[in-house]
């Protein structure tokens, strides 16, 4: 939750404009930050106040503007807000910054000042939370500081309040007479989230006023707006939900607040209460209560619940422990309401205290994205999660209830469809990510460190599919496995395998493959060959490579099967042994310990040593060999033979010929083992190798930290099979990818990714970290790893000194452009002085995202659950819309015809080719055009509604709806659902306001008409044009050289070539992905449109018309 004055003034979260404890008597001039995050608006009898510092200066949360003094917000401010004196510096992209650790300074004079009263959301126990529409509308009758955005980029400070008998919404000061600085709560027609209407989309200062603090009341007959800046989210959402409340129940508002509606959740915790006093006093134990608060939240810490409970016997003045039934309620509504989630469900309710089967559904389709929810599901998640009894008889979801499904697994950010294997096991093996291990037998670093089977276990249970066994010679003739040349000690080659038989198919059933580093003598070997035949026995993959295919086989085709990696005698050797160059790769790391700052590729000498046949027989498809250069293997490398490659050479191809390096792997595997110098156990980034196509990139398992986070959540999203399918444009033998692009890939469209960071849960405190006590101040990373154009990172602000509820209330976007290989990790840090403490994190990759309201699982540095220890989020994704920068260009920007930027194709100057190529270019315009004027037209129609671009149709219809209504229920338009396109008759003249979305609907089906109609013809012109070029692609050396391409310029024909190939197929699929995606539209109109009663009677399909009980698929012929 953002807060009043925190950083700034050291207070507490929740908008408490207190003084800070000693401990926190510190201040932060911050880049505009917002962590002030606003105060403001009581509830429960609090007042929002100007929170003001040591020099009577006013602070807010830095989102637009500074808050003066009393007599200075009488005054307008104009202009960009951030050339104000002291006002909090913006980035460039308009967003708050935050803090370096030098700016964070010392301010004794901070904790001089007066602790006000304030809405909080925060645990402390003289603070109130929002638990209900009366809190809401009791802190709208105290009062907030909001501000009043204008068109003409001028902000007005105000004091907004509601009239004691809640006709009337008033604000001062004001030059308007007190009867005109006033809005009738009849004459409001809806309230809007965000920054969606007119005059904040057109406002210069728009970007650095935050989302979540920004809302509108849409009022009058010509539907003006007043739009307002809150100090913080939770103070917005007490008006939106107090407001939206009284236009709903009017003049019956105060009879509804006193009605049965909330009095579901008091009569089951009176129940439970009953239950409990099994000698029916009345009052129980103080550690009666306590445990049974924790029994029904698990994550409240017993001395909190302990604290509440005396702190109200001290305001009561009450002696004794013992607890009656008024305070067991009392305390259970304090701790066990989430504000955030109450505002939600007040949301979708609507503004009852609880959902039915109806707002449920709705619910799940417009937010959390699931498909053909009915009546049945929604009863079935109502009687899973509700705790009352009643609540279940009625079909009703309290907030009880809906917390419990928002926290459940099936609200989790991971989408479980990727819990098993999701992905086609039958391409080649080059074509996967392989999940590997280093140096597999070492548990800690990599000199003197201990070898145990253990590791192997470890790796092996975490669905690693590549494992590494170093083999020296041993005593008594029993071969060994540890790092050569180094003080690591040694375990027996026999216990590994046993060991590796016992859970190679444990976690996969996938192929296992050995890495087989062999040091030992001949005499050895034959005892490694029938130490392996006799415990592994068939399950070792010896049928030797077809020589006429091309690429390896399948993983499905090689299940349960182990593939030892290792050197191999040449075809030609007769003999019972031959020499083969040896592999060594712990020479390296005893030269660099004994030679530091000499490089290693200067230092090792190419050694040779006797093979056996036996165990040369036991190699079939992953052979051993050295690599030399990219054109040397394109010619001659077999695909059946494997190159290890260091990882500063792999590091040095990535940045130097990084498009050879994907090519050579999409036919070949290549191994990435760490640099010597990670003495330690340290990793290398595998995002630097994969992005490179490189499978199998081995890690330490025994070290935890951000490199293996991105290594076992990359592997998650396939079943954690061990095995990732690569992105297509990794795989295809014609397409242009190059690993280190900064700017989007051809052929593939860019998403945006939106992430609202909404609150945390019971952060536990920083292992090791003892010198703040308990108290935890934390804020929330959210990094996108990838390739370098996706790289980047965002951070909320502070919360002080809760890490029990801490609410943030923060969005952020962020441009994905290859999302194949993008990845997505929440980090949780305790801030600090001396250095910011590790609290949790989650790795997920983002094509395992499921949108909607999710709780993300935090886990430990080494990777457990944290019990209990969640970050509640929004996540939302959408294509991205024109061209530029998405924060400077915005999500809403619609491109005229003649500003669009179209793909665009290369000059081979080979004639028969680029006439081809010339004749694509009309069909991609077409393409182009299709798709951008139905997301232009749909983006319109959204702001129309008063909704952002990231909502969907459904939602946009649900939004319209109450408009399309005259106050006596009778419509105003109606859908006609009969034929393919839903139509909106008018029934009568409408206003004004009215005809603008009627309008921009139409438009939005035309384009949408348009696109279906015409999709299939220009995707085949398109389909075809490839298809007549790939027919010069094996000749294309021959065709250039005729032509008298040499060298550099032919070499420049075939990228060409290929780029020109990538663009065609990805336009191609673009367009089937918009078509399906219109589709998808029409189905969400036709939903949403029945839900809400607008149909218009006897419209719908036969199988619509019938009363419905669901909102069930429409039939597909419809759509078709």
């Amino acid at each position: 939750m953002a807060e009043f004055g925190s950083r700034g003034g050291g207070t507490s979260s929740g908008g408490i404009a207190s003084s800070p404890s000693p401990a926190h008597g510190k201040v932060a001039f911050k880049a505009g930050d917002g962590e002030g995050g606003g105060g403001g608006g009581g509830g429960g009898g609090g007042v929002a106040r100007t929170h003001l510092d040591s020099a009577g200066n006013g602070v807010s949360n830095g989102d637009c503007t500074l808050m003066g003094t009393r007599e200075e917000t009488e005054s307008t401010q104009s202009g960009s807000p951030a050339t104000e004196r002291g006002c909090p510096t913006l980035q460039p992209d308009g967003k708050p910054g935050h803090p370096k650790k030098t700016s964070i300074i010392k301010d004794g004079t901070k904790q001089k000042r007066e602790r006000k009263k304030t809405v909080s959301f925060s645990s402390m126990p003289t603070e109130k939370k929002i638990s209900s529409a009366s809190d809401c509308i009791n802190a709208m009758v105290e009062g907030s500081e909001l501000r009043k955005v204008r068109s003409n980029s001028r902000i007005y400070h105000r004091y907004f309040l509601l009239d004691a008998d809640m006709q009337s919404l008033r604000w001062e000061p004001s030059k308007k007479d007190s009867e005109k600085a006033k809005i009738d709560v009849k004459s409001i027609k809806e309230v809007r989230t965000g920054k969606n209407t007119d005059i904040f989309r057109s406002n210069g200062i728009s970007e650095q006023i935050s989302e979540d603090c920004a809302f509108s009341i849409i009022y009058g007959d010509n539907y003006e707006s007043l739009d307002l800046v809150a100090n913080s989210a939770d103070v917005a959402n007490i008006w939106v939900t107090g407001l939206r409340y009284l236009i709903s129940y009017g003049k019956h508002t105060l009879d509804m607040l006193e009605s049965s509606q909330d009095k579901m959740r008091t009569s089951w915790v009176s129940q439970m209460f009953k239950e409990t006093d099994i000698d029916n006093l009345g009052r129980i134990s103080m550690c009666r209560a306590v445990q049974f608060i924790k029994n029904l939240n698990p994550g409240l810490k017993t001395s909190k619940i302990e604290l509440k409970f005396k702190e109200l016997h001290r305001t009561k003045d009450k002696p004794g422990t013992e607890i009656t039934k008024e305070e067991f309620i009392e305390v259970f509504h304090e701790l066990c309401t989430r504000p955030e989630i109450y505002f939600l469900l007040v949301q979708f309710s609507s503004n009852k205290e609880f959902l039915d089967t109806k707002d449920l559904m709705m619910f799940l389709e417009a937010e959390q994205g699931i498909a053909h929810v009915t009546e049945e599901i929604s009863l079935d998640i109502i009687h899973k999660y509700e705790p009352s009894k009643e609540g279940q008889e009625k079909g009703w979801l309290s907030i009880d209830g809906f917390t419990n499904y928002l926290t459940s697994p099936e609200c989790h950010i991971f989408d479980p469809e990727h819990k098993k294997v999701c992905q086609g096991m039958n391409h080649p093996l080059s074509h996967y990510f392989i999940n590997s291990s280093h140096n597999t037998y070492l548990i800690e670093d990599q000199f003197r460190g201990p070898s145990d089977i253990t590791g192997y276990i470890r790796a092996l249970k975490m669905g690693c599919r590549c494992v590494e066994l170093d083999v020296w010679d041993g005593p008594d003739n029993e071969p060994v496995i540890y790092t050569g040349h180094t003080m690591t000690s040694q375990i027996v080659f026999r216990s590994v395998i046993d060991i590796i038989n016992k859970y190679a198919f444990v976690a996969s059933e996938y192929p296992l493959i050995l890495c087989l580093e062999n040091h030992c003598c001949l005499k050895q070997q034959k005892v490694m060959v029938q130490h392996i035949k006799k415990i592994l026995g068939d399950k070792v993959h010896t049928q030797s490579p077809n020589t006429e295919e091309s690429y390896l086989p399948s993983p499905e085709s090689l299940r349960g099967k182990i593939l030892i990696k290792a050197k191999k005698l040449s075809p030609n050797c007769s003999g019972l042994e031959g020499d083969v160059t040896d592999e060594d790769e712990g020479v390296e790391m005893s030269q660099r310990m004994g030679k530091e700052g000499v490089e290693q590729q200067n230092i090792i000498t190419v050694k040779r040593f006797q093979l056996c046949k036996e165990l040369s027989e036991l190699v079939s498809m992953c052979k051993s060999v050295q690599f030399k250069d990219f054109q040397v293997s394109f010619q001659l490398q077999k695909y059946w033979e494997v190159c290890s490659f260091n990882e500063v050479l792999a590091t040095k191809y990535a940045n130097e010929n990084p498009g050879d390096f994907v090519n050579y792997n999409k036919r070949f595997l290549a191994r990435v083992f760490p640099s010597p110098m990670r003495i330690d156990s340290s990793n290398m980034n595998p995002q630097d190798f994969w992005k490179c196509g490189c499978q199998i990139v081995a890690m330490n398992f025994q070290t935890p930290g951000l490199m293996m986070d991105l290594n076992i959540g990359w592997f998650r999203q396939n079943g954690n099979c061990g095995y990732v399918l690569r992105p297509a444009i990794m795989r295809e033998e014609v397409s242009y990818f190059s690993a280190n692009t900064k700017d989007s890939v051809p052929g593939v469209s860019p998403q945006l990714l939106h992430v609202k960071i909404i609150s945390g849960q019971n952060f536990p405190k920083p292992k090791g970290s003892g010198a703040k006590g308990d108290v935890v101040d934390p804020y929330v990373y959210v990094e996108i790893h990838g390739i370098p154009a996706d790289c980047a990172e965002q951070r909320t602000k502070t919360v002080h000194q809760n890490g029990d509820n801490p609410i943030f209330d923060e969005s952020f976007e962020f441009q994905i452009n290859l999302p194949e290989l993008a990845m997505v990790r929440f980090v949780v840090l305790d801030d600090d002085y001396i250095g910011d403490e590790f609290i949790g994190q989650y790795t997920i990759p983002f094509e395992c995202l499921q949108t909607g309201y999710r709780h993300v699982p935090l886990q430990s540095l080494t990777g457990e659950a944290l019990a209990h220890a969640f970050l509640f989020v929004h996540v939302a994704i959408t294509n991205r819309r024109g061209g530029g920068k998405p924060h400077k260009r915005g999500l809403s920007v619609r491109k005229s015809k003649k500003s669009r930027e179209y793909a665009c194709m290369r000059t081979l100057w080979i004639k028969t080719i680029d006439e081809v190529f010339k004749n694509a270019l009309q069909p991609i315009r077409d393409a182009t055009d299709l798709r951008e004027n139905m997301q232009n037209a749909v983006v319109l129609f959204k702001e129309l509604c008063g909704l952002s671009p990231v909502a969907n149709l459904m939602q946009c219809i649900v939004a319209v709806s109450p408009r399309l209504v005259r106050s006596d229920n009778t419509p105003l338009v109606v859908m006609n659902l009969s034929e393919q396109y839903p139509v909106m008759e008018l029934q009568g003249i409408i206003p004004e306001v009215l005809k603008k979305i009627v309008t921009a609907y139409e438009t939005m089906i035309q384009t949408i008409k348009t696109l279906i109609e015409n999709a299939d013809n220009v995707y085949e012109k398109i389909a075809q044009c490839q298809k007549a070029a790939m027919e010069f692609h094996e000749n294309l050396q021959s065709i250039g050289a005729k032509e008298g391409l040499k060298e550099r310029k032919l070499q420049k024909a075939v990228e060409s070539f290929t780029w020109n190939i990538t663009i065609l197929k990805g336009q191609a699929d673009l367009l089937k992905d918009a078509k399906n995606k219109a589709l998808e539209n029409l189905k969400q109109i036709h939903y949403a449109t029945v839900s809400c009663g607008l149909n218009k009677p006897g419209s719908e399909t036969a199988e619509g018309s019938k009363p419905r009980r669901s909102l069930e698929a429409i039939p597909e012929k419809v759509f078709k």
